[in-house]
Parts: structure tokens; C-alpha cells; sequence
């Protein structure tokens, strides 16, 4: 019953006595409803002309879909992760998720970033994740155009943000150095191809862990819903780019080509300078022993990004 009230609420306040009827019940359930739905991370606000959602939450209605991206768009308020739960969209018998269906969360009990690492979601965070099942002419999805994907993405989210830049692979910074937005790609492999991929995304909005920055403090009028809507309209150009057009874009919003860095590699740790990508998306290292390809790594940038 929450979640029949939460898809009747938008960012205009509706009586009590109108979701009521609308749901076949009083005022007072409409009024316990709305408070399990504040429980479970939804922003809803009371005030004596109804209830509503807050502005700019990111919900069906509030955020413009750009084609197939967003086109169905589930909005929760907990959950273990978005990325959990878009896969099991996906393989739902009755209604499956289709290619650029769109999971929102308020909140995640168990989210995780690359490298199993957790993703902390507070008040502020958007995070969403977007159901991939073919590739940009509708074929499937290539390990090629796999190894590309989480770059292609970084660049739509720097682009949506229009702050900061790119750390290697697909962390978005801040000008000062300090991580805005993270990129999560996950597959289900099946020989060279995949049979659908899960890109997950969270950006710091209004608020951010500790060390961590958040938009608001560079562009404090932008909402969740916003972002979203231009988020989704940079996913759909930047995933059917060409490979060469997805190189070109991360190279331009990078804040690791040309520095010293520190990467800890499957095989162990590796310092030089970041010089360019290859055509696959990796890394090419200079060391003292030559020019190294690292296809996976953490990367640390070495100095003040303050001042380049």
C-alpha cells in the first residue's frame, strides 16, 4: 500500500481526502502510509494543503526520460542496491525491465562501488542504476564495447555535472581533487558477449561523506531531478558513440593524462606518468622501465590538482 501512494505523489501537494479516494481508503491510512513512505527514505512533505514530494526528487513524472533511457524509471525509497535491483527487473516473468530502464533509490542497505568496495548513500546522494541488454545498433554487447562502457559513462556524467573531471577509470572530481561520482559497471557474461550489463551510478548532490565533495557546492540551484533528466540525455549519447568519439571525450574531461600517478595494479603497485589511453580504454604508463598498459587498477593522483 506505500508503494500505490507513492505512485500517485508528485511535487504538488494533493489532500488527504483526494489520494484517499484515489486509493479506496480514509485520511487517516493516507496519513500512515505517508509516514511509512518518510521511513523508508522518501521525501515527503506534509503541510496543510496535502502531500507531496519534495522538489526535485528524483520520481516518475519529475524527470524528463530521453528515449529508451528513463523510459520506465522505478523510484524506491530502501533498498540492498539499485544495481540488485534492476537485475531482478530483468528477469522478471510477468513485466522485464527493458533496455534503459531506470532503478532510483533513496537509500541502500548493502549498495557497493568497483572493486567490492561500499557505496554510502546520504541524504543528497542520487543513485540509480540503468539496465543495458544490447548495444548502440541493438546487437549485443561485445567485450570491446564492455571495456568502453564505464568510460562512455564517466564522460555523460562529467558532462551532466559540468564540473570537476575524470580519475581513471570513471571517477568524477572535484576541481579541487576530492570524488563527486562513481561508476559501477556490472555484466553477465556469456562467451565473447554479454547478455546484459547493470551501470550503476552515484553522485554527491547535496551532501557527501567526509572527504568526499558534493555539487552543491559549485552549482547550489541544480536538483536530483535535474541532473537525472540531463544525466539520462548524455547516457544516450555517449553510449551509442563511437569508440573513437568516447576516447576523445575522456580525454577531454581528464584530470589524470600528464600526471604522476600511483596505481595498485592486480600485480602489484606501479608509479609513472599517465601519458594516453589505448584503444581499449587503458591506461598507458611511463616508468622508468618503459611504457606499461594497465587494464585495471586504482589509480592515485600524485599533487595538488590546485595547481595545474
Amino acid at each position: 500500500m506505500p508503494d500505490r501512494l507513492l505512485s500517485l505523489l508528485g511535487d504538488q501537494p494533493q489532500t488527504g481526502e483526494t489520494l484517499g479516494a484515489r486509493l479506496g481508503v480514509g485520511r487517516v491510512t493516507v496519513n500512515t502510509l505517508a509516514h511509512r513512505l518518510a521511513e523508508q527514505g522518501v521525501p515527503v512533505v506534509v503541510t496543510r494543503q496535502g502531500y507531496a514530494l519534495a522538489p526535485g526528487t528524483p520520481a516518475p513524472g519529475l524527470v524528463t526520460p530521453a528515449g529508451e533511457y528513463g523510459g520506465e524509471l522505478r523510484y524506491l525509497g530502501t533498498t540492498s542496491s539499485t544495481q540488485d535491483e534492476a537485475r531482478r527487473w530483468a528477469d522478471d516473468p510477468q513485466q522485464p525491465g527493458s533496455h534503459g530502464a531506470v532503478v532510483v533509490a533513496e537509500r541502500q542497505t548493502a549498495g557497493r562501488g568497483r572493486r567490492g568496495r561500499s557505496w554510502q548513500t546520504t541524504g543528497g546522494t542520487l543513485v540509480f542504476s540503468v539496465l543495458l541488454r544490447c548495444g548502440p545498433r541493438g546487437q549485443p554487447l561485445t567485450l570491446p564495447e564492455l571495456a568502453l562502457l564505464p568510460l562512455a559513462a564517466g564522460v555523460a556524467v562529467w558532462q551532466a555535472a559540468g564540473v570537476g573531471g575524470l580519475k581513471w577509470p570513471n571517477d568524477l572530481l572535484s576541481p579541487d581533487g576530492r570524488k563527486l561520482a562513481g561508476i559501477l559497471l556490472e555484466a553477465d557474461l556469456r562467451g565473447e558477449e554479454a547478455r546484459r550489463a547493470v551501470l550503476g551510478i552515484g553522485i554527491n548532490v547535496g551532501a557527501a561523506p567526509d572527504g568526499a565533495a558534493h555539487l552543491h557546492e559549485f552549482r547550489p540551484e541544480l536538483t536530483r531531478a535535474e541532473l537525472l533528466s540531463d544525466l539520462l540525455r548524455e547516457l544516450r549519447r555517449w553510449l551509442s558513440a563511437t569508440p573513437d568519439e568516447i576516447l576523445a571525450g575522456w580525454r577531454a574531461a581528464s584530470l589524470t593524462l600528464g600526471r604522476r600517478v600511483r596505481l595498485q595494479t592486480p600485480t602489484g603497485p606501479l608509479d609513472g606518468i599517465a601519458t594516453d589511453l589505448d584503444a581499449h580504454g587503458s591506461l598507458l604508463v611511463s616508468t622508468p622501465e618503459g611504457l606499461r598498459t594497465v587494464s585495471a587498477g586504482d589509480v592515485q593522483l600524485i599533487g595538488d590538482l590546485r595547481a595545474t
